[in-house]
């Protein structure tokens, strides 16, 4: 992991060499988030499209691919309010990418790959919620909503339907909490040296 970097929000200047780590990793990330949810729902249908039951570890655990639509965040919290998601997300990739470019966040390889992923995931949940994928209700009215698709259950308890993005989402912010953990116990390292005894140079001692 890097060394932390400074807390401090002030803009640094940017190097533009990080875009080839920003870039691809970033386009790779929406891509296979997109690209694998056209693929399943194409395949399944949707809503409630379903795939063969894969057991592992006998019945402990069992996984599948069912299409299904969510119209609110992460584990289903706050449904109807694609909307205000929408907004967050768009905030969201705003300030995310300002940290990369403007800030020393970008000069870490760490902080560069976590904020990327959550980047990315954020950005393939947003293309969802706007719609952009073009498909249609019932009624003939776009749908917009996150497309869901992989479901595990543990014993008798289902885990909630997820994708990708919502991988790359989990994934980047538990990099930046293990971030935040170094952080700290580097600064109180740091600290520590700081607050050792000095030892007194004897009596009568001149200093220039």
């Amino acid at each position: 992991m890097d060394e932390p970097q400074s807390t401090s929000t002030c803009a640094t200047p940017f190097n533009f060499r990080r875009l080839g780590l920003i870039l691809p990793l970033t386009v790779v990330c929406v891509w296979w988030d997109l690209y694998s949810k056209s693929a399943v729902f194409d395949r399944l249908g949707y809503p409630d499209g379903r795939g063969p039951v894969h057991q592992w570890f006998g019945r402990l655990s069992t996984f599948q691919l069912y299409t299904s639509f969510n119209e609110g965040a992460l584990w289903g919290v706050g449904q109807g309010l694609t909307w205000l998601f929408a907004t967050l997300s768009i905030v969201a990739v705003a300030v995310i990418a300002y940290c990369l470019l403007k800030t020393s966040a970008g000069q870490s390889n760490w902080l560069t790959v976590a904020l990327c992923l959550v980047l990315s995931g954020t950005l393939g949940n947003l293309y969802d919620r706007l719609g952009l994928y073009d498909y249609k209700d019932a009624d003939g009215q776009p749908i917009r909503a996150v497309r869901d698709f992989l479901l595990f259950t543990f014993g008798n308890w289902p885990w909630p339907v997820f994708n990708f993005a919502d991988v790359f989402l989990v994934t980047g912010t538990g990099m930046l909490v293990a971030y935040s953990f170094w952080s700290e116990r580097h600064a109180a390292k740091l600290a520590n040296r700081s607050n050792e005894t000095v030892v007194e140079s004897p009596a009568g001692t001149i200093h220039c």
